[in-house]
């Protein structure tokens, strides 16, 4: 398949529009291979910016004085020629008020030496009359693809779309129309605009088998951003403000800018109010989070809820995806001061690829279709059997036993929802040869001790690893699996792992020594009141530690 690319953009490979078009040509060479296509893909590329094509004369030589031949001696013979070549156009260009940019149009003028002079009516009632192609063009195939700055592309290609239903026939070529097109150039909203790009990526492998598929269409038309959110973004990308007229500086275009991307599904029933200050800039900007949307205040006027003090380089990095928020916080690059909530929390206030999703398959649970959601770890599934044979083999070891094996297999069915662990197998398997071994005859007092001193070391173990025992199952709160990439988030969990399994360590001693009193019966009980007050710490800890980490302490 030979397939030819005319960038019509200004900016020539710089372009959103290119990135869209290199996505759907990666689709199609990745479609062609999945296909099993034999014939070699030859690509071709034209950047029109750089080429020099003259505007028409309108002088007709083309069709009277040297038929299919151009007066004008320049380099748009050589498009024709690749225009004939290729099996594939992709047109490529940005909406210039409201059609092509002007070197393109003139392009596209200068094809005319490709039709006959004479009048002829098309069969797809397209215009008024028209004239005949000079060479067979059946069988070759058009793909316009176009990014604008308006919210939508929608309404806004009218233009566009009458100048190719008059140069290729009316449906007869396929189209990707991108509204707010410039936010391909911000790093700081690539995990959204990588999204679109894979789905263009999707197209182009889809064009070349059966052609795009509905539901890979409607994901092209989706809006990147909801309007009052991209519009928000455009305004303060210009740095002018709209009273004064005034230039702003770049940390406030930035602070705008990240405003803009709040989420007021995520309100959380008062205002907070985030104050950043670029120590590097010697700037602090405040952004006001209200159940009506965000307002940023240059002049600090409110008290703070969460204060960060960042050098703005660094911040800039974070929100660009260069570098990890979480690891440079650990690296001390940046401080939080007040409520750390805000930051455990920050993807569900500024509105990240990965909620927005979430917020879809809420939706779409709400509105009855089928949803079948990830599965997440459940610590219950783990502590059930251990807790039903501390106390139930404490009272009677035969009865506790069957019970204990009995709750090992119960637990799996009971959490079927939720992702096994390691530690859910592990569980199973010591429980149940811990209780085979009451069964067996083997005395109580020796074998409930054990097994707190195995639930000990199976934690303590952990501790030696890259991730500690309780983060397998804490994560669900922090954003899942990507939770375990965040070191301040494994060094709290590593801290808490250790202190548990420490306790569990110790816990065999005075077990055996109770087990062997009148009150052995209650050794379940009684072992179960240090956990609790162990549990109130560790949820106490989870937003402590971090928060005293975040402040440089």
């Amino acid at each position: 398949m030979r397939i030819l690319v005319i960038n019509g953009s200004p900016k020539g490979s710089r372009s959103n529009s290119y990135k869209l078009a290199k996505a759907f040509l990666e689709g199609m060479k990745s479609g062609l291979g999945e296909a099993g296509h034999r014939d070699e893909t030859l690509v071709d590329e034209i950047d029109v910016n750089r080429m020099d094509i003259s505007p028409c004369l309108g002088c007709f030589s083309c069709w009277n004085k040297t038929p299919g031949k151009c007066c004008i001696q320049d380099e748009m013979q050589t498009v024709i020629e690749k225009l004939l070549w290729a099996d594939v156009t992709i047109w490529c260009f940005p909406l210039y008020y409201f059609s092509v940019p002007g070197k393109l149009k003139t392009l596209i003028d200068r094809q005319l030496p490709m039709v006959l002079p004479f009048m002829s009516e098309r069969e797809d009632q397209i215009g008024n009359g028209s004239h005949p192609s000079r060479y067979d063009m059946s069988g070759k195939r058009t793909v316009v693809i176009s990014t604008c700055g308006f919210y939508t592309a929608e309404g806004n290609y009218d233009g566009v779309c009458s100048l190719f239903d008059h140069m290729c026939g009316k449906d007869q070529y396929t189209a990707i129309f991108c509204g707010q097109g410039e936010l391909f150039r911000v790093p700081e909203l690539s995990a959204r605009t990588n999204e679109y790009l894979e789905f263009v990526r999707q197209a182009g492998a889809e064009y070349v088998n059966r052609g795009i598929r509905e539901a890979t269409q409607a994901q092209l038309k989706r809006l990147l951003y909801p309007r009052e959110v991209f519009e928000s973004m455009a305004d303060a990308s210009w740095g002018i403000d709209k009273e004064s007229g005034k230039k702003e500086t770049e940390a406030l275009i930035f602070t705008r800018q990240m405003a803009a991307l709040y989420r007021r599904e995520a309100y959380s029933g008062k205002d907070q109010v985030l104050e950043m200050y670029y120590t590097d800039f010697d700037e602090c900007y405040q952004i006001v989070l209200g159940r009506e949307g965000s307002q940023v205040y240059p002049d600090c006027s409110k008290a703070a809820t969460t204060r960060i003090e960042t050098p703005f380089t660094v911040w800039r990095s974070i929100a660009a995806g260069e570098m990890r928020g979480d690891e440079a916080l650990m690296k001390k690059l940046y401080k939080v001061k007040g409520d750390f909530n805000l930051m455990l929390n920050w993807d569900n206030y500024f509105g990240s690829a990965r909620q927005e999703a979430a917020d879809k398959s809420k939706q779409k649970e709400q509105s009855g279709e089928i949803h079948i959601p990830p599965k997440g770890t459940n610590m219950n599934m783990m502590l059930l059997p251990w807790i039903v044979f501390w106390v139930a083999v404490s009272i009677n070891g035969y009865v506790g036993s069957l019970l204990s094996i009995g709750a090992c297999v119960l637990a799996p069915l009971l959490f079927y929802q939720c992702k096994k662990t390691l530690y859910d197998t592990l569980t199973g398997v010591l429980v149940t040869c811990f209780s085979i071994a009451v069964l067996c005859g083997a005395a109580e007092r020796i074998v409930v001790p054990l097994a707190y001193l195995a639930f000990g070391i199976m934690w303590t173990a952990t501790c030696f690893g890259k991730i500690p025992l309780t983060a397998h199952y804490s994560m669900n709160h922090y954003n899942g699996e990507s939770a375990l990439q965040n070191p301040l988030f494994i060094k709290t969990n590593w801290i808490l792992t250790l202190m548990w399994g420490i306790l569990y360590f110790i816990t065999p001693i005075w077990t055996y020594f109770i087990m062997g009193t009148e009150i052995s019966g209650l050794t379940g009980a009684i072992n179960s009141l240090l956990p609790i007050f162990m549990g109130i710490f560790t949820a106490w800890f989870q937003k402590w530690y971090p928060a005293k980490v975040a402040r440089g302490e």
